[in-house]
């Protein structure tokens, strides 16, 4: 039995959490270039945003994004796997001292004519079990090696290294 086929669905996949400081934030000012006072100015983020009001400055959302791909990419490489496409939807803001956890749940496998793949569920939820970001990830497992332009699952075209979704489901609510 291959790694592929070991694979059940509703697995789950847990991420190491992380808890960001006021440091780590500004690292990634620093590093995407991104001085938005929302990641830098308490007193800045002391206004409403019309019906939103943060209180005080918020993790970037590509940190997020950044977490569930490492999860994800650590997860597929130890399983065989190659991290293919990720997509996510911000749901509510992280702020210093929060511990923000990734997580994902295969909810299904799918074998085509060149390949075979897992669609997973990733989220993101604070210490207090608030969901941060939702998404949906795809990871393949190749059966050979592949030549770029090979199908992926249907619904999907594959080009350049990346899986693209050939029409966008309806967003989740």
């Amino acid at each position: 039995m291959t790694q592929f086929e070991s694979l059940v669905v509703g697995g789950e996949i847990e991420g190491a959490p992380f808890a960001p400081t006021r440091e780590t934030i500004r690292e990634f000012c620093d590093a995407s270039l991104d001085y938005n006072p929302l990641h830098l100015d308490d007193d800045y983020m002391q206004s409403s945003f019309g019906k939103t009001s943060f209180g005080g400055i918020i993790m970037h959302g590509m940190t997020n994004f950044g977490l569930l791909t490492r999860m994800v990419t650590d997860w597929a490489h130890a399983h065989g796997g190659v991290h293919r496409r990720l997509e996510t939807r911000w749901r509510a803001p992280v702020k210093p001292g929060d511990v923000i956890t990734p997580r994902a749940r295969i909810t299904r496998t799918v074998t085509t004519r060149k390949s075979r793949w897992a669609i997973l569920d990733v989220e993101m939820r604070n210490d207090r079990g608030e969901t941060i970001a939702t998404g949906e990830a795809m990871v393949e497992f190749p059966t050979q090696t592949r030549s770029a332009g090979a199908s992926g699952p249907a619904g999907c075209e594959e080009g350049g290294g990346t899986t693209i979704p050939a029409s966008r489901p309806a967003p989740r609510t």
